[in-house]
């Protein structure tokens, strides 16, 4: 049987496009992946670190004051 896309509505543009959802699919599932994968290397980065570390980090990020960051460290040490 010999196929005859000129009789189909859409003609050829109904066959152009799939290509373009599937990379963008793909590529979903791909980012996705990389995504999981640098989660849990973060993850076990934060088990590694000390609690001296984790506090500097703290503070670099702003997520605590200069007072609070001296309290606490005088505490761990």
């Amino acid at each position: 049987m010999m196929w005859y896309f000129s009789n189909n509505p859409m003609g050829w543009f109904g066959f152009g496009f799939g290509w373009i959802f599937m990379l963008i699919f793909w590529g979903f599932i791909i980012w996705g992946f990389v995504a999981l994968i640098g989660w849990f290397i973060k993850q076990k980065e934060d088990k590694n670190d000390s609690a001296l570390d984790i506090l500097k980090k703290r503070y670099v990020n702003g997520e605590i004051a200069k007072k609070e960051f001296e309290e606490k460290k005088k505490d761990l040490s």
